[in-house]
């Protein structure tokens, strides 16, 4: 949900905890016309998550000086993977952006868009959560956009 609000939120609904209120906001997203992200499973287990949607559904992305708009084009924006630790180095995140990128164009899509992190050495993995460029350049994504050395904005088109 990070991605998707800007600026302050005001008060917390009464009796919940900002993590609760998050969780219901995702639920009411989940529950709505467009799904916030999809999951990847193997043998019925999750292994991992992808959120993506279009660019103006998530605010956050207007103010960031590194993400903000390249042009005025309509574009999918792809933000985060999230897989557990025991799931890592296995393909997971390319398979859920070969996801994202089928889902996109079904629908609809002509556009999509990420903000990789692209460095030279390992990162941490704890912020790796945008993906590392090498995966995006090998499902197809070019460069359109770099604000900071180490991270890029890349694009496919989806048609």
């Amino acid at each position: 949900m990070y991605y998707r609000r800007s600026g302050s939120r005001g008060a917390l609904p009464a009796g919940m905890t900002r993590a609760q209120s998050n969780r219901a906001d995702l639920k009411a997203l989940v529950d709505g016309d467009r799904p916030p992200g999809l999951i990847g499973y193997r043998r019925g287990v999750p292994v991992g998550w992808v959120s993506l949607g279009l660019r103006q559904e998530f605010a956050k992305l207007v103010r960031s000086p590194v993400m903000k708009a390249v042009d005025d084009q309509p574009v999918w924006s792809i933000i985060c993977f999230v897989v557990p630790s025991e799931h890592r180095g296995q393909g997971v995140a390319q398979a859920l952006l070969a996801g994202a990128i089928a889902y996109a164009k079904k629908r609809g899509a002509t556009l999509l868009e990420a903000y990789p992190v692209d460095k030279p050495e390992r990162s941490a993995d704890d912020t790796m959560w945008f993906g590392a460029k090498s995966m995006y350049d090998r499902a197809g994504f070019t460069e359109v956009a770099r604000r900071r050395p180490h991270r890029p904005i890349v694009r496919l088109k989806a048609v």
